[in-house]
This record gives C-alpha cells, sequence and structure tokens, in this order.
C-alpha cells in the first residue's frame, strides 16, 4: 500500500504556544476521503433536497374567502354573475363575493397542507456528497473562495490535539481559537451580522449572519459548550456529518477544524479505496476517473510518446472541391458508369443527318399509328363477341 501524506497534529493547549511558531505534537496519516472527487454538482443537488426536508407545511384557511353567504343575482339586471354579498344598508352589500378577482375573496388555487414538502434521496448519493464535501474542506483555495479568513491558519486540514476535548469555558476556547489562527474569521462572522430585509425580522429571525468554522470531535468532554457561544462557530459530531454543515447554501469549503480523534477515525466511517467502510454498509469510496488530472503532462510523457506516430512537419492531404454532378459529366459518370452509355447514345443521335432524323420520327409515327389501329380491331372484336352471346339475365 502506497503511503499516506501525513497531517501535523497541534497542541493549542500550551501555554507558551506562539501562532508564528505553532507546536506540532505529532502526525497523522491523511484519510481516504480527503482524496475523493469532488463534485460539486453532486452536493449541490443533494444539498438542495436535504434542506426541503425541514419545511414546516403551510397552508391558507380552508374557508378563507368563502365567509358570506353569497349568490349570483342571475342574468337580466345588467351585471356580472359573480356571487354578491345579500343584506343593504352597508357598502358590502352587493359587493363581489368568492372568485379570485374579487376584494375579499378566496385565492385561485389555495394553498394546500398535503403538498410533497420532503424529498427522498439516495443514501449512496448523500454518502456520496458527503465525501466531496469534506474532500473540499482540505484545499486552502476553495475554503478561501467561500469567504472564510484563514490567512493565519498554519496548515489544512488543520487537526488540533484531543486536550480540545476537555474545554468547559468560552473564555478558554476563545484562547485557543486566537491561537490556531481561527479568530480572523470569528471576527469576520461578528462584522457581518446584521438586520434581516423583509417580513422575517418579526418571525424570530431578526439577523443574518455568515459561517464562522465548524468543529469537529468524536468525544465531548464539555467542548460542545464552550464552544457554543461564539458567533458562526458550529459543532459537530463525527459520527453525525451532515451536508448542510459541511457545505452550507450548497457551496464546497467549509472551515474545519478536526480532533484528532476525530480525524483518524474516518478512515473506519468512509473506508478506505483498500478496506470497505466498518459503519456504512453498501459504501465504496468514490474514485477519481482519472488519478492524475494534467492530461498535458500524460500526453507528452515518454510512455505516450514513444508509441504514436510522429508530428506531421506539413499536411499533405488534398481536400478536392466540390462539383455539382448534376453539371459535371465526369462526376456524374464516376457516380453511375452507365451515364457513359447514356451520354453516348445521345451524341449519336444528335450528330444524325436531317433525313435520318426525318425518318426516324416517321417510323416512330407510324409504328404509333400501327399499334392504335391493332388495338381498336382488338376492341371491336371484343364488343362483336360479347353482342352475340345476348344479354345478361340476374
Amino acid at each position: 500500500m502506497a503511503s499516506k501524506p501525513l497531517v501535523s497534529v497541534y497542541d493549542p493547549s500550551t501555554p507558551l504556544y506562539d501562532p508564528a511558531n505553532p507546536v506540532v505534537t505529532g502526525t497523522v496519516p491523511l484519510p481516504a476521503v480527503f482524496t475523493a472527487p469532488i463534485r460539486s454538482d453532486v452536493v449541490h443537488y443533494v444539498h438542495t433536497l436535504m434542506a426541503k426536508n425541514a419545511r414546516q407545511a403551510y397552508a391558507v384557511a380552508e374557508n378563507a374567502g368563502h365567509q358570506t353567504p353569497a349568490i349570483s343575482w342571475g342574468t337580466g339586471r345588467a351585471v356580472a354573475r359573480i356571487p354578491r354579498v345579500p343584506g343593504g344598508g352597508t357598502s358590502r352589500s352587493g359587493q363581489g363575493a368568492f372568485g379570485n378577482m374579487c376584494r375579499g375573496g378566496r385565492m385561485f388555487g389555495p394553498t394546500k397542507i398535503w403538498r410533497r414538502w420532503h424529498k427522498k434521496i439516495s443514501v449512496n448519493q448523500r454518502r456520496y456528497a458527503v465525501s466531496s464535501a469534506l474532500a473540499a474542506t482540505a484545499i486552502p483555495a476553495l475554503v478561501m473562495a467561500r469567504g472564510h479568513k484563514i490567512d493565519e491558519v498554519p496548515e489544512f486540514p488543520l487537526v488540533v490535539s484531543d486536550s480540545l476535548n476537555k474545554l468547559k469555558k468560552t473564555k478558554e476556547a476563545l484562547t485557543v481559537m486566537k491561537k490556531i489562527g481561527a479568530m480572523s474569521d470569528i471576527d469576520k462572522v461578528t462584522d457581518s451580522k446584521k438586520v434581516r430585509k423583509g417580513v422575517g425580522k418579526s418571525r424570530n429571525r431578526r439577523y443574518t449572519q455568515r459561517k464562522g468554522p465548524l468543529i469537529i470531535y468524536d468525544v465531548s468532554e464539555g467542548l460542545d459548550k464552550a464552544f457554543r457561544n461564539l458567533p458562526g462557530v458550529e459543532l459537530s459530531l463525527v459520527d453525525n456529518l451532515s451536508l448542510l454543515d459541511l457545505a452550507p447554501g450548497g457551496h464546497l469549503g467549509r472551515f474545519c477544524i478536526w480532533t484528532k480523534g476525530a480525524f483518524e477515525k474516518l478512515d473506519s466511517l468512509f473506508g478506505t479505496y483498500e478496506e470497505a467502510s466498518t459503519k456504512k454498509s453498501g459504501f465504496a469510496l468514490p474514485r477519481s476517473m482519472m488519478s492524475n488530472a494534467d492530461l498535458a503532462r500524460i500526453i507528452n510523457s515518454d510512455e505516450i510518446q514513444s508509441v504514436i506516430k510522429p508530428a506531421q512537419s506539413s499536411c499533405t492531404t488534398v481536400i478536392p472541391k466540390k462539383r455539382n454532378p448534376l453539371k459535371v459529366a465526369a462526376v456524374k459518370i464516376a457516380l453511375n458508369p452507365y451515364q457513359a452509355v447514356v451520354k453516348k447514345r445521345e451524341e449519336d443521335k444528335k450528330a444524325q443527318p436531317k433525313a435520318a432524323k426525318d425518318k426516324a420520327a416517321a417510323d416512330k409515327r407510324k409504328a404509333l399509328k400501327d399499334r392504335s389501329k391493332k388495338f381498336s380491331k382488338r376492341r371491336k372484336a371484343f364488343h362483336a363477341n360479347m353482342n352475340k352471346e345476348g344479354e345478361i339475365a340476374f
């Protein structure tokens, strides 16, 4: 088995920790899931369906717009036949009702609560999307493109020692985030908090803000309570990784902070290219169609260049000019060789003297005339023979 790249493990709990020279306490091999193909189309599709599974049913009231005993006045009163509110003495009487074009009427096609709100998603497709989203978190360019501030982060993926699990105070968590260079991203989240536009500000979602780091752990000894009050910081158990957390909005490249135990557990959760997953039955880690995506390097390699034809310095192929066979006799004969016989016969016919042509025309007229007389004689004989047999009785 080929050796895997090693990822450094940082220990920010050291009292004399210097962000410029971080303390590395060890290394862990890179899990195979980080080499999975990054498929933004799969991630976006699965995220769209998963986001629909948190919707709540809504509909207008069943009797909305029908809360009046309106009936139509019928024809003959020079008004439309829409149902009208009964009674008198008020501006409401005589007004149109029920119709969607009427004030106070029901809407067209009232919404119903039995709409299909939730969407089914293939389990393996969901796992494929999570694998792609995890692979994208290890690429700094994608993380930066998503908007995270990671200029001071020492390495990607960022793995922290298991001492992070024992933090219990927000003050301690804040110190750790400063030491590992993640504070810039938290400050970005703090600065982004704004009042929501629209009516949502009065519906328990008054503020909007960006996403911050995602801390992934395997065992919590107070970790979840230490980080939960930092703006934008979210936590997830490595066994319960969700695409909604790894790729918020369907966009790849979430800034993830791993504990050592959670990072080492990924191979058993998602499997490798040699061993299947022990937790997800029937799941094989997705594999890239090309192990080396540098196509130019493959084509120019000695192995490929040694078996292909040498490059041609000049083009010797002559593309013939297209000619119309209806106008060019040579092309017509090439398509139909018998055309040469037909052409010669026509040319010989044209080359005959005038006397020969007249004689041929006279012979043709005589032949046609003789044929007509022959057919006429046969018709008369047939008619005479039929008359001899007498009338036909039914």
